[in-house]
């Protein structure tokens, strides 16, 4: 699904300070996985989920997002690439104000080939547990909520990969097993996701954790099956 190799991004501040955000990544993640990424402050975790978020592009190094080099596509074909293999779930959610949860489900249809399918908007409100919500504004909704149907509008377009920015980082406890749980079912029906996250409690969800540290990546390592258990995680 993911293939990184020697992946760098390097950002300039004037002509001759050059900051290294990312240096050298190299790894893989399988079609399927549930992949964490963990780090102190300004390790890389940002900088590494926008490149393969296709939200950016790296200084040097090769992506490849199922088979298909990206790393060196315009801003347009990674447009493309974002609508249609991609589903993001960030902590401030990113929803629209003033419009309702099923118009925000609705949105990357529209900037997709613009038919909007309504029953499959519904669909995935239902999905998270929130169809009696669709006609609701964001205000009116709870964060925990809100990030439920930051996740139903992550899957409108069925995508082969769920990018998740520290999804419970403005939730309470409840709501925060709501989602991990969630995005735990969504991993059992064979979705690949990646987590970045610094919480221990919710990286012990994923299967797998890709560290960081000042830019690079660490040996990763397997997610102790005991330490699930004694979480509650199966």
């Amino acid at each position: 699904m993911i293939q990184v190799e020697k992946l760098s991004k390097t950002y300039w501040r004037g002509e001759k300070a050059a900051l290294e955000a990312l240096k050298d990544a190299t790894f893989q993640i399988a079609a399927g996985e549930f992949v964490c990424v963990r780090g102190a402050s300004g390790s890389g975790k940002s900088t590494l989920l926008n490149l393969l978020g296709c939200l950016d592009k790296p200084s040097s190094g090769a992506y490849r997002l199922d088979g298909e080099d990206v790393s060196t596509h315009t801003d347009s074909q990674l447009s493309r690439i974002r609508n249609a293999k991609i589903g993001f779930i960030f902590q401030s959610f990113n929803l629209l104000p003033r419009t309702t949860a099923l118009e925000n489900v609705e949105l990357p249809m529209v900037y997709g080939d613009g038919f909007v399918d309504r029953n499959r908007a519904i669909a995935a409100l239902e999905r998270v547990g929130l169809a009696a919500r669709a006609d609701h504004f964001t205000t009116e909704l709870s964060g925990g909520e809100q990030q439920r149907v930051a996740i139903a509008r992550a899957l409108i377009n069925s995508p082969m990969l769920i990018l998740a920015d520290e999804p419970t980082g403005n939730l309470d406890v409840n709501a925060s097993g709501e989602v991990m749980r969630l995005l735990q079912s969504l991993h059992r029906e064979g979705r690949t996701i990646l987590l970045v996250t610094h919480d221990p409690g919710v990286a012990v969800y994923a299967t797998r954790e890709i560290l960081l540290q000042d830019g690079a990546v660490i040996p990763d390592k397997r997610v102790d099956g005991t330490e699930r258990a004694n979480r509650g995680v199966r």
